[in-house]
């Protein structure tokens, strides 16, 4: 049984993945987003358990480019220390203060209609 637990999962994270490297630099979008894109769109803390061991995989998946549905930096201690996920986000052109990105909106990637 865990083994098919593992492999749903695995399709999943795949996905999640998939998504992720979509998003082009210089914009975010959020763990719910990705979610509904999947058609699970209850599945936004699922969608930040990928994001999470994404570092495993191969490929570079640009998880610091998805952020909670406020454009809050939940995910910022995934990534080794408390700053590096802002100054990539900052390097990329994202504004963002006390964790927060400011132009959230402006700079918010929906895969929902980008993606077709």
């Amino acid at each position: 049984m865990l083994q098919v637990k593992k492999k749903i999962n695995d399709d999943f994270f795949s996905k999640v993945y998939q998504v992720t490297k979509c998003i082009p630099y210089g914009r975010i979008t959020s763990y719910g987003a990705i979610a509904r894109y999947l058609g699970s769109g209850r599945s936004a803390r699922m969608v930040g358990w990928a994001l999470n061991v994404s570092h495993i995989n191969q490929e570079f998946i640009p998880a610091h480019r998805v952020v909670n549905r406020n454009g809050l930096l939940t995910g910022k201690h995934h990534f080794g220390n408390s700053t590096t996920m802002e100054q990539l986000l900052v390097n990329e052109g994202i504004i963002i203060v006390n964790d927060w990105i400011i132009n959230f909106e402006e700079k918010f990637w929906d895969p929902g209609t980008e993606l077709k």
